[in-house]
């Protein structure tokens, strides 16, 4: 008997539903292992209109699982202004914001090591799955704990908790400080790593993968859109230093990088029994191709189009499989993204809206130019260590050799930024004092603030300005940045488009409730009632089921206060 194809999730879920005798919602919990599993897809840089745009080109079991048959929450922006991926990835899983978790920055200035940092590089670890002297990488930066924490103290351990992506933040940050492993790649040769955080070498299912150089298939290949076009090959290539470019930067950038990183996934969930221990596990996947991609071509290019649907297809793909180990009744999924991107500014140009590209090293040696003028200094003076933009960390050795206090050095670099063409600024020492002004701005950039980076600015860029002058960029408050897709699907959830304003933060401690866990600590994020099934359990007495347990929450969110360096977990 055949059915049309757009049956075929609903079709699943029942069938699945009624062969496993699985139970409503009601009963949910991390406990008893009811879901078995929880994924969530975070995908790298995937701006929150993508899911209209290209709505009608979407195929079945993909995007559509959420969709047509999930939780779709349309208005769900990041309400911070520094949209990064580490920023992105912690904020999901802790239901936090920066000032919660304390990650801002994919790097930022160490005044003790005097060098920059990235946000997940630790020195106490090393590198597990290739042959390199290189310093490992952990979540102790992290000031929260995240949703797998959690769930791995509720359960005293027998949770299983994974991060997965090609970037090493992005499969750290989710997996929070007990999980079990976090992977990433080796960028050169694609091979999959992790660090003595978590393990001492790789289990034999993964040293295995890597021995049969899955990755070494995805080279050479033509990566092709459904018309038939080519829109780029992974031929072998130079890299801009002249070295051979490596798997990262060739492959990944192409839908062929997310092939490999769901062959690696499958293998994860066979190898180590996820969704069969007597606690709920959880499966955090970034898909990090998107991102590499995006930064290149920007989100109005033929090339993200093919990316997008390929995606879709992905997923499909992925979701089957689940379906087929595990149940997708067993299941509940949440997809999301860790920023948005802004258009290329020659996109942006040509419908007359003004937009620019600058070159952050151009507009550093400019703002160092004229704090020399200020400060009657001379030329070649370094106050700027480093410009991320529109993130400036300030020269403390600089301005104490002028006895310049960091306030007031810090405003000094803030009014060096617009006159550079920034509308305003923030200061660390601002934030941390909370003083900044009663206003939608001023409380996305409270909640950017982190004691790490030593003396720094956060500049407020124009809107469709970005800091490279080749293709585009993320970082800013605006919604082509903060605006992504929030959506659920499973038992629990009451499947729609709603279109109620949320945030990422709300990810997490929806559920952490739906589990009957504690939300992660630092945690301001809401349970999303409106998209959960009320509950059908009757009460002890055999009496009808009465209303939902708990009222409604309200939308209204509270701001918390910044931490200081020593707060948090550490």
């Amino acid at each position: 008997m055949r059915f049309p194809t757009r049956w075929l999730a609903p079709l699943l879920l029942c069938l699945t539903v009624l062969g496993s005798g699985a139970v409503s919602f009601s009963f949910a919990s991390a406990y008893n292992a009811h879901p078995k599993l929880i994924v969530v897809i975070v995908i790298d840089q995937f701006r929150g209109d993508y899911l209209d745009r290209y709505h009608d080109q979407l195929g079945e079991g993909g995007f559509r699982l959420f969709l047509d048959h999930g939780a779709n929450f349309t208005d769900c922006n990041y309400d911070y202004a520094n949209t990064r991926t580490a920023p992105g990835h912690a904020t999901l899983f802790t239901g936090a914001y920066s000032n919660g978790h304390g990650i801002h920055a994919n790097e930022w200035w160490d005044a003790k090591k005097k060098k920059m940092v990235s946000s997940v590089e630790d020195g106490n670890t090393k590198i597990v799955g290739i042959s390199s002297a290189g310093i490992g990488a952990s979540p102790h930066n992290l000031m929260a704990d995240t949703l797998g924490d959690e769930l791995k103290l509720a359960t005293q351990g027998k949770a299983r908790v994974f991060g997965i992506a090609l970037k090493d933040r992005a499969a750290i940050l989710p997996a929070g400080f007990a999980g079990d492993t976090a992977y990433w790649i080796d960028q050169k040769s694609g091979a999959w790593i992790t660090s003595t955080y978590y393990r001492n070498e790789l289990p034999k299912w993964a040293e295995d993968f890597n021995s049969q150089k899955r990755a070494e298939k995805y080279w050479n290949r033509e990566w092709k859109d459904s018309a038939g076009n080519t829109m780029r090959t992974t031929s072998p290539r130079k890299a801009r230093d002249g070295s051979a470019a490596g798997f990262y930067d060739v492959v990944g950038s192409t839908p062929f990088a997310n092939d490999y990183e769901f062959d690696f996934a499958k293998e994860l969930v066979l190898y180590e029994k996820l969704g069969s221990g007597p606690a709920t596990d959880l499966l955090a996947i970034s898909l990090s191709a998107n991102d590499i991609l995006g930064h290149e071509v920007g989100p109005d290019s033929p090339q993200v189009q093919a990316m997008t649907l390929a995606t879709d297809r992905q997923l499909a793909d992925f979701f089957n499989f689940l379906g087929h180990e595990i149940g997708l009744a067993n299941i509940w999924f949440a997809l999301s993204a860790d920023h948005g991107v802004s258009p290329v500014p020659t996109v942006a140009a040509s419908l007359r809206i003004p937009a620019t590209g600058y070159a952050a090293d151009k507009l550093r040696n400019q703002m160092n130019a004229t704090l020399g003028s200020k400060l009657s200094a001379g030329k070649g003076a370094d106050y700027i260590r480093e410009f991320a933009y529109p993130l400036a960390w300030v020269n403390d050795d600089a301005f104490t050799a002028l006895k310049i206090k960091e306030e007031d050095a810090e405003r000094d670099v803030g009014e060096a930024m617009k006159q550079a063409g920034m509308r305003g600024y923030y200061t660390r020492s601002q934030l941390a004092q909370g003083a900044v002004p009663d206003t939608k701005v001023g409380h996305q950039y409270l909640n950017s603030y982190s004691p790490y980076g030593g003396w720094y600015v956060m500049g407020v860029p124009t809107p469709f300005t970005v800091g490279t002058p080749n293709g585009t960029d993320h970082a800013s408050l605006y919604t082509y940045d903060t605006h992504v897709p929030l959506a659920f699907y499973g038992l629990a959830f009451q499947s729609g488009t709603y279109r109620t304003h949320v945030e990422p933060v709300d990810l997490a401690v929806t559920f952490a409730s739906l589990l009957g866990i504690n939300a992660p600590t630092h945690a301001v994020g809401r349970v999303l009632t409106e998209a959960l099934l009320p509950p059908r359990r009757p009460d002890d007495a055999g009496h009808p089921p009465g209303k939902p347990a708990g009222s409604p929450q309200s939308s209204q969110r509270v701001q918390p206060t910044s931490l200081s360096a020593q707060e948090g977990v550490r």
